[in-house]
């Protein structure tokens, strides 16, 4: 059976997350039955990571074994049809060889966290964005940020609930840098333990309103100690923008 792989672009704000689940409609499950819609067969997806209830993606990667080759470009616009119902494309879908894996062949994940830093709340960015009305020093936000980078124990940023075997992880890359009214925080690493950009946005907010110093937040990573990390940031302002393989 070829093997293919879909590059996908969502809104996450009306599901219930990227994983199926019984108390709603997921990212997977729309996929999913887009799929069957079109081949009237199921055929399962697996993704390059899972995302939350109201995180979205300009660069969601799965693979997905079907029974007939395709094109990829009418792969593409054929499930775009079956999925036009809900706010879920297909960017770019191409066949890939067996061995390919959206998750484990995967090298780094990349994701953008955005705040918009004004009084006025959002309009045209409403569901997209945090709104922080209180004024931020994006500038020590990132000096405290680099702190975070390298090889480190991320229990203090890590959802209690997460199933991964062990909270070391190595993240590459966390910059935050203002364009106006918006701050951008962007976050690099082969992989993220569960909530950990949002956990780690929130307590980078601490320190850009000045309740934080940047050593506090070195104190915490160091303290290993779920208690003492910030308020999570909010689902909405994150984006999975890209994968690499």
């Amino acid at each position: 059976m070829p093997r293919y792989k879909l590059t996908l672009e969502y809104d996450g704000r009306p599901f219930v997350g990227w994983q199926r689940q019984a108390n709603g409609l997921s990212v997977q499950e729309a996929v999913e039955t887009a799929i069957e819609s079109l081949t009237g067969t199921r055929a399962p997806i697996q993704a390059a990571g899972r995302t939350d209830a109201g995180v979205h993606a300009t660069g969601q990667v799965v693979h997905v074994d079907l029974a007939r080759d395709w094109r990829g470009d009418r792969l593409r616009d054929a499930l775009n049809a079956h999925l036009r119902l809900f706010p879920v494309a297909v960017v770019e879908a191409e066949q890939v060889g067996s061995d390919f894996e959206a998750r484990f062949s995967a090298t780094k994940r990349h994701y953008l966290y955005r705040i918009l830093n004004r009084r006025a709340p959002p309009t045209h960015a409403r569901g997209y964005v945090w709104h922080v009305a209180r004024k931020l020093d994006a500038e020590a936000m990132h000096e405290a940020a680099q702190a975070l980078v390298g090889r480190h124990d991320f229990t203090t940023f890590r959802a209690a609930e997460c199933q991964a075997n062990s909270p070391l992880r190595t993240l590459e890359r966390l910059d935050v840098a203002r364009a106006g009214d918006m701050i951008e925080i962007r976050a690099s690493a082969l992989s993220f333990l569960h909530r950990q950009v949002r956990s780690m946005v929130g307590s980078l907010e601490h320190v850009g309103s000045g309740k934080w110093t940047a050593a506090d937040l070195k104190a915490a990573l160091d303290a290993r100690d779920r208690a003492r990390c910030g308020a999570v940031a909010p689902p909405e302002g994150l984006f999975l923008v890209r994968v690499d393989y």
